[in-house]
């Protein structure tokens, strides 16, 4: 059975982060070897590596006219990083014969190269966040800006929350983002989240201490225009964090590792 390059994308909760696991039409492959007879490169022959993948991704994919935004060397010999329209980092041999599907990690640095890869190829203008429809919290001198995709019912932003709560001079910009797939009454919990009298109070006190705010009137709320926001921005997971140099980031982060994110990307 043939893979597709571009996944279909089911929610699940993995990797301290509620979001999105990539699955193919055969779950338990990880990666595809296209029918190419492209030569084999020449090391170092970037030019060849490139029109050999090509080659290699429109034979196995036709259907899909698939665009090459990128091919760069990996920090793996012979591997090659290979960034498809939209945004889509895939692993490929110079021929184009074999396909890596997943997330390349550097062991001895404990970074998630992927990661990294994807998040700087997807950032977005922090400036044009509406943060009128944030839910905003100072600690200390709020020097450190930061925006935070949140779900009410995410266990991964209830720990995030937890560590928020122990740091000094951060603002935080809450912008709801209920996944109802994953989280039934997240929406209801949002509206009714933002039309409390003060919903940073009613925020804090739910995400952190589990304590319920009184139910109130629905109110005009932004619930719905964040979530046709977040999904024209790309994200389908929460927490999911939005640095003022327009850097993502996915997932929860312990105190020391996030407050270290934020300094070094405010701009």
């Amino acid at each position: 059975m043939q893979i597709k390059l571009i996944t279909t994308i089911l929610f699940t909760c993995v990797l301290g982060a509620c979001q999105p696991q990539a699955t193919t039409e055969n779950s338990k492959n990880n990666a595809a070897s296209s029918t190419s007879t492209a030569k084999p490169a020449v090391a170092g022959d970037m030019t060849s590596v490139k029109k050999n993948i090509q080659a290699a991704l429109e034979q196995a994919y036709p259907e899909q006219k698939v665009q090459i935004k990128s091919v760069e060397a990996s920090p793996v010999a012979g591997l090659y990083e290979v960034v498809v329209f939209p945004n889509q980092v895939v692993y490929m041999d110079g021929s184009g014969d074999y396909m890596f599907v997943g997330n390349l990690l550097d062991v001895k640095k404990k970074v998630n190269l992927t990661e990294e890869k994807t998040a700087d190829l997807n950032r977005i203008d922090y400036k044009a966040l509406p943060f009128d429809s944030a839910i905003k919290e100072v600690r200390g001198n709020g020097q450190y800006k930061v925006a935070v995709f949140s779900d009410p019912d995410c266990p991964f932003c209830k720990k995030l929350e937890h560590e928020i709560a122990q740091m000094t001079d951060v603002t935080i910009y809450t912008f709801l983002m209920p996944i109802d797939s994953l989280h039934p009454q997240a929406t209801e919990k949002s509206i009714q989240l933002w039309c409390q009298p003060n919903r940073t109070e009613a925020w804090t006190k739910w995400i952190r201490d589990g304590v319920a705010p009184a139910q109130v009137p629905v109110c005009d709320n932004p619930v719905e225009k964040l979530a046709k926001l977040s999904e024209s921005f790309g994200f389908n997971g929460t927490p999911t964090i939005v640095y003022p140099n327009g850097k993502i980031q996915s997932g929860y982060m312990p105190k020391a590792d996030f407050e270290a994110a934020l300094k070094q990307n405010q701009s």
